[in-house]
Order: C-alpha cells, then sequence, then structure tokens
C-alpha cells in the first residue's frame, strides 16, 4: 500500500515523539513519569493524558489502531502543545530540527502508511523557510505545519518570503491552533475552564485565519498557494454570509474584493479537514466552501477522535488529500 493507491487518508494525526523531551531546553517538553499522566511545556500543563505507551507515541500501537479505524494512511504532525513559535529562536531552531529528524525516522520506516509534515520556528522566518526545504528535501515531508499564532497576524508582509517560498516549490501549508498561554500571551481567561481554550478557542482561530488570508490579501498576491486549516476553518460555514458581506461593504476592503463573488471564489481556494464531530455541520461547510478541497481528519488518539471505524466515510476524501500532498 502506498499514499497513491490508499482508500482512506487521515491529514489530522498529531505525534509526541520521545526524541523532543527538553529539545526546547528549559521550555521543555517534559513527560512526568510518575503514576498520573503529566506533560509539560514552559510553565503550562496537560495532566491526565497518556502519551507514552499509546498511539501518540508507539508507532506499532498506532498502525494497529489505524488498522481498526479503517485508515490506511496517515500523516503525522507536530503537536500543537510544542509549536514554540514565542521563545527564544535558537531554543525553536534546536527543538523543530530534532522533532523532524526523530518524525522522519518514524516515516521512513513504514513510508506505506505513514507520512508527515514539519515543525519550523514562525519567529524566524528565514530559518522557517531553511528548516521546511531541509524537511521536504531530506525527509520527503509535505511542507509546514504551523500554529494561528506567532506574534504577527497570517496577512503580514514579512511572511510574503515565506508563501513565495512554499509556491516556488510546489508545497501546501497546514495551519491548526494552539492552546492561547502555552508559551505566547495567554488570551481570553474565559477560555480556561471547561477547556474552552480546545472546544472555543480554536474555533475562533481557525475563523481568523480564513479571514486573514482572504481580507489580507495573501492568496491574492500569491495566486497558487494552498493552505488547509483545520476543524472545517472554524466557524466558516455558519458565519460565511457575515464574512462574505464584510468583503463587499467594509471600507477596509480592497477594490478588487469587492466585486460580486470574489470573496466566495478565494475563500473556494482554501483546504479544510472535516474533524468538525457533526454531519450538519459538515453538510454546511460542503455547502459553503469547494467540497473538492475537504480532507478527512481525525485528531487521531486523541479526546475527541470519531469511534469505530470510519472507512466508508474517510473514502470520499481520499483523491483530495492526494491533490493537496501532491500525489495524485
Amino acid at each position: 500500500m502506498s499514499l497513491r493507491d490508499a482508500e482512506t487518508i487521515d491529514v489530522h494525526a498529531h505525534a509526541v515523539l520521545e526524541e523532543t523531551m527538553g529539545a526546547a531546553g528549559d521550555h521543555g517538553p517534559e513527560l512526568g513519569r510518575e503514576a498520573a499522566p503529566r506533560f509539560r511545556v514552559g510553565s503550562y500543563e496537560l495532566h491526565g493524558v497518556r502519551y507514552r505507551g499509546s498511539p501518540f507515541m508507539d508507532p506499532d500501537k498506532r498502525l494497529a489502531a489505524m488498522d481498526e479505524a479503517g485508515l490506511d494512511y496517515q500523516v503525522l504532525s507536530p503537536n500543537p502543545l510544542t509549536y514554540f513559535h514565542f521563545i527564544e529562536a535558537q531554543a525553536a531552531q534546536n527543538f523543530c530540527r530534532v522533532h523532524n529528524e526523530a518524525l522522519a525516522g518514524i516515516v521512513k520506516a513504514r513510508r506505506d502508511r505513514l507520512g508527515a509534515f514539519a515543525a519550523v520556528p514562525m519567529q524566524d522566518i528565514g530559518f522557517a523557510i531553511e528548516e521546511t526545504a531541509r524537511a521536504v528535501e531530506a525527509y520527503g515531508m509535505f511542507g509546514p505545519y504551523i500554529g494561528t499564532d506567532f506574534g504577527r497576524p497570517l496577512n503580514d508582509p514579512a511572511l510574503d518570503r515565506f508563501y513565495s517560498f512554499l509556491t516556488e516549490n510546489d508545497l501546501p501549508l497546514f495551519i491548526h491552533p494552539a492552546p492561547a498561554g502555552i508559551d505566547g500571551p495567554a488570551g481570553d481567561a474565559n477560555l480556561k475552564q471547561f477547556d474552552l481554550d480546545i472546544i472555543v478557542g480554536f474555533a475562533a482561530q481557525e475563523t481568523i485565519a480564513v479571514c486573514t488570508l482572504i481580507y489580507g490579501g495573501v492568496l491574492e498576491r500569491h495566486p497558487t498557494l494552498d493552505v488547509c486549516i483545520s476543524h472545517g476553518g472554524g466557524a466558516t460555514g455558519y458565519l460565511f454570509g457575515r464574512m462574505a458581506m464584510a468583503a463587499r461593504k467594509r471600507p477596509w476592503t480592497s477594490e478588487s474584493l469587492r466585486k460580486d463573488g470574489a470573496f466566495e471564489a478565494l475563500l473556494h481556494r482554501l483546504w479544510f479537514d472535516i474533524h468538525v464531530h457533526s454531519e450538519d455541520s459538515v453538510a454546511l461547510l460542503k455547502s459553503k466552501v469547494n467540497a473538492e478541497r475537504l480532507l478527512f481528519g481525525t485528531n487521531f488518539a486523541g479526546w475527541d477522535q470519531q469511534s469505530g471505524n470510519v472507512r466508508e466515510e474517510a473514502k470520499a476524501y481520499a483523491d483530495n488529500a492526494r491533490r493537496l500532498l501532491r500525489a495524485g
């Protein structure tokens, strides 16, 4: 089996790597060895999630669980808790190098079932480009995997050389949020209970990312840039009408964006995974975005992974994944 002939492809699957423990210096990451699972990143601690001995860290258990779930191929990506987009650049660079080398080792031995996106340090755009090139050329990774927040908006002109590098080398970009406050700004205090930083905060960041890429002219400046945003682009399906109306009416939009259908055309350029936990939400998303740019994702082994065998649901999105990953 390979990516080219896989019937089911999961593009939303994070990995935690033993080799990366301590790779960001004092920031960690660190896995506690006490009875109760504990994962530390800087001053942030995650309790109750067992990484060691689970599919997150054990590739053989991952493959066995993939078989049970009906998944032929999976694209592994950095754990959002360990983007390290706000720490000192040198520590972030070291972490990304160690991470990508370790992840490449896992994938190389199982290339028929697994692929990978690369971790890159977005606080240093030049090094982010360099590390993307190394990960793609040396390890066969598909492209970079970044958070939504790294101290500058996605339409910052400083990012144009990063986007240009991706288009010149025909590489996709995957964007997935991290919980606010891990190694950057604390964010809204109301998100600190009930996992709202993940349940609601992620959706807000994803929706902002969609708006910023379109309103900020990124997709117009880089007409062949392929960007995939996690969890259906947050609230994009629901807020589509308001977002499109703003593009036509608000004074800060460009003249080209005010034209009828301009917002919709740019929105149809974006890719989204459908990890949204509701058939109604998927149907709404399909009615507003480009259905040929929807991908299957699971957040594999996470608390919100779909239960049971998902083969029949996932089949419909495999060809889309191959196109994003430049394999079809």
